[in-house]
């Protein structure tokens, strides 16, 4: 099929990392994806297998399928086909002059049904999520008026419509099993901590920890404003770091940032995208959830935290590190924080994959 997927870069680059992977998921299962972003500058870096041609778009080719990423302002012209699917992600509207020329029917005249269209939202843990899941939604103004679109929520149990999941994770869980790499270390500390995160009060508070500050101990710091962060917490700390060491991180691939993650033993991640790759990590991860002015962040992080059947320590620790709470941080409980994760990850991994889901639902309403 033919899908047009519309995304707005909003903070950071994490819709269009969602994004892309969807789009990188469907072509690699024998779709045509127009990807529609407002910036697309960070998949050079994010994305570098989409090359760009000399009309300055980028392409990503598969054997089986492709996708062409394309300027939000772009027009649909007469050689474009007409599209059987329309993803607006996380609730961004789809450009007027889209909608006008579809209705037009630019893109195909001879094209005798109409796309399905849906709405892929944020991903939660909150109880509204089953609720709502394929949910129709009429439109009731607009060039498009009478049409019908469809909610399509990410989630964590099986009345949801999943999480992306590509062939080669599950090839990389079944051989971590299958190795020994899922087991748990022997030292009560971690040795490695990849950080990816916003502006966390906590983060000098948890450079001082004896659980993260021993000798041996290496940060891995992405680049943004997590790097950002932690040069400034560096300033607070009442000694330089003498046992633990650091790095900074240049901007990596896709790839390369999954593959950082499960080299890692403890993983600081943020947003949807990144929290998604340390599930399917396995390893004791700490999730910094994106704050929002009215506090609609916090039942979102204990829906995650119950949902993760989180040790008190993990829980306590999530709670200090999104300034929930004030209480000190604990001490890392490696162990358990792991152990944990790696339950999480073998629930999910009974779970339909979103992708799987989407061209399920897509081929009954089609």
């Amino acid at each position: 099929m033919l899908w047009d997927i519309f995304c707005r870069v909003i903070d950071n680059h994490g819709d269009l990392g969602v994004c892309w992977r969807l789009s990188a998921d469907l072509a690699n299962r024998g779709h045509t994806v127009r990807l529609w972003v407002d910036d697309v500058s960070a998949l050079a870096w994010m994305a570098p297998e989409a090359k760009q041609n000399t009309a300055g778009l980028h392409l990503f080719n598969t054997p089986k399928g492709h996708v062409e990423v394309r300027p939000w302002s772009h027009s649909l012209g007469a050689p474009d086909a007409a599209s059987d699917v329309w993803v607006e992600a996380f609730g961004c509207e789809l450009p007027e002059h889209f909608l006008a020329q579809a209705q037009l029917g630019l893109s195909d005249a001879a094209k005798s049904t109409n796309p399905v269209w849906l709405n892929l939202e944020y991903l939660s843990a909150e109880s509204y999520v089953e609720r709502s899941h394929k949910l129709p939604s009429p439109v009731m103004s607009g060039p498009l008026k009478g049409r019908t679109k469809w909610f399509f929520y990410p989630g964590l149990t099986g009345q949801t419509g999943g999480l992306i999941r590509e062939s080669w994770v599950q090839e990389q869980i079944k051989k971590s099993a299958s190795t020994g790499l899922h087991a748990l270390p022997c030292k009560s500390f971690s040795q490695k901590s990849t950080l990816f995160c916003y502006e966390p009060a906590a983060l000098a508070e948890a450079m001082q920890l004896e659980s993260l500050g021993m000798p041996g101990h290496q940060w891995q710091v992405a680049h943004g404003r997590g790097a950002m962060a932690f040069e400034q917490a560096l300033l607070k700390l009442p000694s330089p770091l003498e046992s633990a060491s650091y790095q900074f991180i240049s901007p990596v691939s896709q790839t390369e940032f999954d593959q950082l993650l499960a080299s890692s033993d403890l993983n600081f991640v943020r947003g949807e995208d990144s929290l998604v790759r340390a599930l399917w990590a396995g390893k004791a991860f700490v999730w910094q959830i994106y704050p929002q002015d009215d506090g609609a962040h916090g039942p979102k992080l204990n829906a995650f935290l119950d949902w993760l059947q989180a040790p008190e320590s993990l829980r306590r620790f999530h709670l200090r590190w999104n300034d929930l709470s004030q209480d000190p941080l604990p001490q890392v409980d490696l162990a358990s924080w792991q152990a944990c994760a790696l339950a999480a990850r073998e629930r999910l991994v009974q779970q339909m994959d979103l992708v799987s889901q989407l061209l399920q639902f897509v081929a009954e309403k089609r």
